[in-house]
């Protein structure tokens, strides 16, 4: 979403809400100049890109002891 610099002033506490959700871009003069982003967003990322990596049918240490003989 992208929302000017005034706006932001007017409604902070809601585009800070916003922001935990989805990346709210400022701008002023028709210029991006900030991002407000939740710094949770990369880690949340990752644990779904994670999510059904492993096989229905192995288990957590099956998985793990896999993993480790790997290496």
């Amino acid at each position: 979403m992208f929302i000017t610099s005034e706006e932001l002033d007017s409604n902070l506490d809601k585009y800070l809400l916003m922001a935990s959700a989805q990346d709210v871009f400022i701008t002023r003069n028709g210029k991006t100049i900030a991002k407000l982003t939740s710094p949770y967003k990369d880690k949340i990322d990752a644990i779904e890109s994670l999510y059904g990596s492993i096989p229905a049918d192995i288990t957590l240490e099956e998985a793990r002891e896999e993993r480790l003989n790997k290496i």
